[in-house]
């Protein structure tokens, strides 16, 4: 079975973590949500969510590992070196590395894994992104085994490329299919 991570902060947006949260599910992810600092988190909207366990009890390395936006909360995820490194060693590793909205822009430029590569993220904080990093205007972008995504709108489609990565395309098909999703 896949594994994957969802990190969250304090600030994080909603549906950014949610949706893809549902989606990995779904498809028969074994997914766990890690809290940065506590196993208390709060949205950036108020929605207090019981993580699965915190970031510096995490040993193992899962086949993905998700970072929402939202702000605060890119910055608070953006201020952790532990998830620096661990972000560091699963792009090594070649596993799955997905952010979406802020995230792309303020927790993985810092990390250089985004030099050389092409990646989206919410419109106007593409600015952050070093001379080195394409930008696009898509809404979701895989290059090699990074995925970013713009924001909340495209947080459903964001979720279904993570599962096309981690189970298949014909299965992620079938979730986006039995969940109504049409592109």
């Amino acid at each position: 079975m896949k594994k994957a991570l969802i990190i969250l902060a304090d600030g994080f947006e909603d549906i950014e973590a949610i949706t893809p949260t549902d989606i990995l599910k779904r498809s028969g992810v074994d997914v766990k949500l890690v809290g940065i600092k506590s196993d208390t988190v709060t949205s950036a909207h108020g929605v207090t969510i019981q993580t699965d366990t915190t970031l510096d009890k995490v040993t193992d390395l899962a086949d993905a590992i998700v970072l929402p936006g939202g702000m605060p909360g890119a910055e608070n995820l953006a201020n952790s070196s532990k998830l620096k490194d661990m972000i560091v060693r699963m792009n090594e590793e070649g596993k799955i590395v997905a952010a979406i909205c802020a995230s792309p822009a303020l927790v993985l430029t810092p990390t250089g894994i985004l030099k050389g590569r092409t990646a989206t993220c919410y419109p106007g904080l593409d600015a952050n992104f070093t001379p080195d990093i394409k930008k696009s205007k898509d809404r979701v972008v895989q290059d090699g085994n990074i995925i970013t995504s713009q924001g909340p709108a495209t947080a459903f489609v964001f979720g279904l490329k993570i599962a096309e990565n981690l189970v298949g395309s014909q299965k992620a098909d079938m979730i986006a299919s039995q969940m109504l999703y049409q592109s």
